[in-house]
């Protein structure tokens, strides 16, 4: 809930003083442009296309000034989100941790050095489904930017080198099916590229 349009768009409350966080298991991560499976549990798998920094250094309570100093590469990745599964679990209430961190759920792209494509605050980033550009966003316009979610996340956790921070989606989330053809950008380079099955 990282950007207010796509908050208007699932019907968010657009309030918020700080980032909201949530976990993907290790066994979320799909790499490599390795093939997204549909898992049977869900009728609607919505993609979310989002900028992705990996933490190069170990950390804990960083300030923000210095969050910058924790990261050199970045990509683009997806946030699959099993979208019935997770409307019925917040309409009760409940953590809804399964409809987020499912198996292969994390995929991502090749990371590159953030000095390749620009500035950390100004980055250009879209999805294409079968050669049809369908979300597209900036990090400028972030509710919260890459550093300040750093810094809060390393106020509960401990980060560690390897960890992934997906940053949060702009509008535009929808759903997949098969034999659907994901391509993600920064800019104009290319840096995912897989289909669903």
């Amino acid at each position: 809930m990282n950007y207010a349009a796509h908050n208007k768009e699932l019907h968010h409350s657009l309030e918020l003083s700080e980032p909201t966080l949530f976990m993907k298991a290790d066994s979320a991560l799909l790499k490599d442009g390795k093939p997204f499976f549909i898992p049977d549990f869900s009728e609607e798998v919505h993609y979310e296309t989002e900028i992705v920094v990996r933490i190069d250094r170990l950390g804990k309570n960083i300030a923000e000034r210095f969050a910058h100093r924790y990261y050199a590469e970045v990509t683009v990745g997806i946030d699959f989100t099993a979208r019935d599964l997770q409307r019925k679990l917040r309409a009760q209430g409940l953590p809804w941790e399964i409809s987020k961190s499912f198996d292969n759920s994390a995929v991502i792209g090749t990371f590159v050095p953030l000095e390749d494509v620009g500035d950390i605050n100004r980055l250009p980033f879209h999805l294409e489904i079968n050669g049809k550009p369908v979300q597209a966003g900036n990090t400028a316009d972030m509710l919260f930017s890459v550093d300040k979610v750093i810094a809060y996340a390393s106020r509960f956790f401990t980060l560690k080198m390897g960890d992934l921070i997906y940053t949060g989606t702009p509008a535009g989330v929808g759903p997949v099916k098969i034999d659907d053809h994901l391509e993600g950008y920064i800019g104009e380079r290319k840096l995912l590229d897989f289909y669903v099955r």
